[in-house]
């Protein structure tokens, strides 16, 4: 499977503004991912050699998806994604009461 990506200038110059200046790790790594497959990578090849680690071809697929919906927005992980805390300490400890 192969994903055609065409950018406008101001398209790259954001882009690479966000691998070079963005202090989210993987913002950096998703900027990067689409820059290379614009300049005509494989998906498979971005994700195997071209990243820091290892990644799915499909994840960086999805990647791509979602930058054409959504721009630089669609590469952000949304809320609510992750391990939910076990322990707020904002709320007061129930206890309870045998009685």
């Amino acid at each position: 499977m192969r994903i055609y990506l065409t950018l406008s200038e101001g398209e790259k110059e954001a882009l690479e503004g966000l691998l070079k200046r963005s202090p989210k790790p993987y913002l950096r790594e998703r900027a990067s991912a689409i820059l290379q497959i614009a300049s005509g990578s494989f998906g498979n090849e971005v994700a195997n050699k071209g990243l820091l680690r290892r990644r799915r071809k499909n994840t960086v697929y999805d990647w791509v998806v979602r930058y054409k919906a959504g721009g630089i927005k669609g590469l952000e992980q949304k809320a609510g994604r992750g391990r939910k805390p076990g322990f707020s300490p904002s709320k007061p400890p129930t206890t309870t009461n045998p009685g």
